[in-house]
């Protein structure tokens, strides 16, 4: 009995080794995983072909992945290759893949282009850091998402960061199978979005940032957009244009200042006029123009913190003639009047409307409106959205906004009552700790997304800092079952990770050293 013992040890050990050696770089951790006792030599230029097109189309924003990224050579061929992608109409989930690697080679099947691409992702990791000639072990990777919403929001309006940053964080998303780009473009400080019918409002209400209110107009062009989201769009990732009404207006009303509704001395010219129909006429055109630039079925326009500057509404006189003709009784419902008319607006091109969580009690039609729940503290309203039946997007301040800092010696950024967003709340999520007591997986419920907020981050350098590695807690927060994740393996697989972030020059946090962990500082106040 002791020498059996013995042996089922031996064997048990032996398993969980190579289980850590074929998982110890993936992050998001797949679902399932099982070790088989079959072996592969790794070799100089991974070959990878496939017989369906669609398919083959995926190698070449993969390889520039696998190149830049870890430095692995990519090569695509017809004939026989070491990695074969494969169609299997049996994977019927369009994320989800089927990861092979036997003595003969690596295939990698999926029912969709989509959940091929994650596979290539997941090979990229475990390819990671393993010279020629090393053997790469045996293993069926079987996997998919816990939630079809995995996303970030980066805000450019505060500070603006440009093309090649951009491309580096839709870059670092795929890697981590995020799907889903929530592009903040205008706001107090900056419009950065070019609209040829309206050229001010990024020759004037594009000048300045959150630092420098003199600083020259910055904003991305039609053509620049284009690009990114074709970028974008070749890793799977939705790319989601955000045009912030009836509040956090002011950057377009310095350019037009004839649909200004005015603000508060601390929020001046904060919103647009709700009693002008040449208002609506105006915020129409530019949300037509942004539809021709964004595929996506949605656009997001804020609606919220509307009375940090809506004072003046009670005293324009249109305003008021508003109010008479439509029975308002009150400004709170001016505001919802205006997002009524705005939704209908993006209906008729075509698009879902997406509203911070002030939109849920303006009365809009659950069927055309997506809410992103943002205010931790009051939970009943994300009931109240699901009890509406809107479909409903988690990103809590607490833990997932990633202005807030990320451990309580750190001087720059926010903290709530005390509460920051440390990587361990980050990996936490999604939890009903978060939530008040709400089941983050209750119908409606279609995902995460960290917010990016940036009057904290003013340079590359900070915002690499207040990203990684939360970007990758984030990320298996999406992806990975509950009953399968763990913080420390977790800690662990993130070597491979961390040896990506020096690599590549990005930035980072390093949690598991907090004390000898220089800050990268805020901007000066």
């Amino acid at each position: 009995m002791v020498k059996q013992a013995a042996i089922w040890l031996a064997y048990y050990l032996m398993i969980t080794a190579c289980y850590s050696a074929i998982g110890q770089n993936i992050i998001p951790l797949p679902n399932q995983v099982k070790i088989t006792e079959e072996k592969l030599r790794v070799t100089p230029v991974v070959t990878i072909g496939s017989a369906d097109h669609e398919f083959a189309l995926l190698i070449p924003a993969t390889k520039k992945i696998a190149e830049d990224y870890f430095g692995i050579r990519i090569s695509q061929t017809g004939n026989k290759a070491l990695v074969e992608l494969h169609r299997n109409p049996d994977i019927v989930k369009e994320e989800a893949y089927k990861l092979t690697i036997a003595s003969t080679g690596i295939s990698i099947e999926a029912g969709s282009a989509q959940g091929c691409f994650y596979g290539l992702q997941s090979l990229l990791q475990l390819l990671d850091g393993l010279p020629p000639g090393e053997m790469l072990q045996g293993a069926i990777i079987e996997d998919e998402p816990i939630y079809p919403w995995r996303g970030l929001m980066l805000d450019e309006s505060r500070h603006f960061f440009g093309v090649s940053e951009v491309k580096q964080i839709l870059d670092m998303m795929a890697i981590h199978k995020l799907n889903k780009f929530h592009w903040h473009l205008t706001d107090v400080p900056g419009w950065r979005i070019e609209i040829k019918k309206y050229p001010l409002l990024t020759t004037v209400g594009g000048t300045g940032n959150h630092t420098n209110p003199d600083a020259p107009a910055s904003y991305y062009t039609q053509e620049q957009i284009t690009e990114i989201v074709r970028y974008a769009a070749e890793r799977f990732i939705e790319v989601i244009p955000e045009i912030d009404m009836p509040g956090h207006a002011t950057a377009a009303v310095k350019a037009y200042p004839e649909f200004s509704g005015g603000g508060s001395a601390r929020y001046p010219e904060f919103t647009f006029n709700p009693g002008k129909d040449a208002t609506y006429t105006f915020l129409t055109d530019i949300l037509r123009e942004v539809a021709e630039l964004f595929p996506t079925n949605y656009i997001h326009i804020g609606g919220d913190e509307v009375h940090f500057g809506n004072e003046k509404w009670a005293v324009l006189p249109e305003v008021k003639k508003l109010m008479d003709e439509n029975s308002l009784r009150d400004l709170v419902a001016v505001e919802h009047y205006f997002l009524d008319r705005m939704a209908d607006s993006i209906r008729s091109i075509g698009r879902h409307l997406i509203g911070w969580d002030e939109v849920v009690t303006a009365g809009m039609k659950p069927d055309n409106t997506l809410v992103m729940w943002w205010r931790h503290d009051k939970p009943a309203l994300l009931k109240e959205a699901l009890d509406n039946k809107y479909e409903v997007v988690l990103c809590p301040r607490i833990p997932l906004y990633f202005d807030f800092v990320q451990h309580e010696s750190h001087q720059s950024g926010r903290k709530w009552a005390g509460q920051f967003a440390p990587v361990e709340s980050v990996y936490a999520f999604p939890s009903e700790k978060f939530t008040g007591g709400v089941s983050p997986f209750a119908t409606g419920i279609k995902g995460i997304q960290a917010n990016v907020w940036t009057e904290e981050i003013h340079s590359r350098e900070r915002l690499h800092f207040m990203m990684h590695p939360r970007l990758s807690a984030l990320a298996e927060a999406a992806w990975t079952h509950e009953n399968r994740k763990d913080f420390a393996g977790f800690t662990n697989r993130m070597k491979g990770m961390f040896s990506l972030y020096e690599r590549k020059n990005i930035g980072f946090y390093d949690f598991r050293n907090p004390e000898n962990a220089i800050e990268v500082p805020g901007p000066k106040k």
